[in-house]
C-alpha cells in the first residue's frame, strides 16, 4: 500500500503542493499538521510566488476527515484537536501571502470542499463532485462552513448540508461560484493549471499580495470562530447518535 505523504516541488516560481493518503486522500491528524506546516512554509519562500494545492491519485481530491480517528474520539479534548485540523489548514490558506490555485481532479466530500473553497482560484475536472456528508452522521459542517459560505453563500451550503447524503455535479459547484472553470480530462486540467499559475508567477508580486488581501477581507477573527466551530464539533461526535452511526464505519 503506498504511504501517505505531503510533497512541495517548486518549478517556474511555482510551488507545488500535494497531499495523498490511499484512502481516497481522507486526512488524518497528522497529514493535515503536515500540510499546514507546508503550506506556511510556500508562504516564506521567496522562490515561489504562486501555490498550486492538488492531491494525488485520479478521481478523488479529498475524502475528508479521517473515519478511523474519528471513531477513535473518546472526549472533548480529543475531539475539539481533531477538527482543528482541517481549521488550521483552512487558516494557513487564508493568511498565506501567495495565491492559492486550486486543482480539482475528482470527488470531494467534507473538509474536501472546504480546502477547495479556501483556495483563491479553484480548476476542476467534470469529475469533481461535491459532497458535505457531516449531518448524516450526526455532526456538521461547522469548521469549514465559514469558508465554503464565503464561496457559494449561505443557500447552495444549506443545500448541501441538508442534502447530506447527495453528490453534487461539478457543474453545480462551478455555477455556485467553487470552481472557475471545468475541464473534460486531468490532462486538460493540469495544462490549464500550470498555465495559469505561471502566468500569475510573472505578474507584480506586491500586486498580488494586495489581492489576496482584498479576498480575504473581514476575516480576520476566523483564528477564533473556526476553532470554536471545532469545538462544537467535538462535542457532537460524542453524542450517542453519533457513536452509534459510526459503530457501522468501525
Amino acid at each position: 500500500m503506498e504511504q501517505p505523504y505531503v510533497t512541495l516541488k517548486t518549478k517556474n516560481k511555482v510551488g507545488y503542493i500535494e497531499f495523498f493518503h490511499p484512502n481516497k486522500n481522507s486526512m488524518p491528524s497528522g497529514l493535515l499538521l503536515k500540510l499546514e506546516q507546508t503550506i506556511n512554509d510556500a508562504g516564506k519562500d521567496d522562490n515561489i510566488k504562486v501555490i498550486v494545492l492538488r492531491s494525488g491519485g485520479e478521481r478523488t481530491f479529498c475524502a475528508g476527515a479521517s473515519f478511523k480517528e474519528l471513531i477513535a474520539i473518546e472526549n472533548e479534548t480529543a475531539g475539539k484537536l481533531f477538527f482543528s485540523g482541517f481549521a488550521n489548514v483552512i487558516n494557513a490558506m487564508r493568511k498565506c501571502p501567495k495565491l492559492i490555485i486550486g486543482r480539482v481532479q475528482g470527488k470531494t466530500v467534507g473538509g474536501g470542499v472546504g480546502l477547495a473553497a479556501a483556495t483563491d482560484y479553484c480548476l476542476a475536472s467534470k469529475f469533481a463532485s461535491i459532497k458535505l456528508s457531516e449531518l448524516s452522521i450526526g455532526i456538521g459542517p461547522f469548521v469549514i462552513e465559514p469558508v465554503v459560505s464565503r464561496k457559494i453563500g449561505k443557500n447552495a451550503l444549506s443545500q448541501l448540508t441538508i442534502n447530506a447524503e447527495e453528490f453534487y455535479s461539478a457543474e453545480y459547484a462551478k455555477d455556485k461560484g467553487l470552481y472557475g472553470e471545468i475541464f473534460n480530462t486531468s490532462e486538460e486540467l493540469d495544462a490549464a493549471v500550470n498555465a495559469l499559475a505561471e502566468k500569475l508567477s510573472r505578474y507584480n508580486p506586491e500586486a498580488l499580495l494586495e489581492l489576496k488581501k482584498v479576498f480575504w477581507e473581514n476575516t480576520e477573527h476566523w483564528d477564533e470562530l473556526l476553532n470554536k466551530r471545532a469545538e462544537i464539533s467535538g462535542k457532537l461526535v460524542l453524542s450517542e447518535f453519533t457513536k452509534t452511526i459510526l459503530k457501522r464505519f468501525g
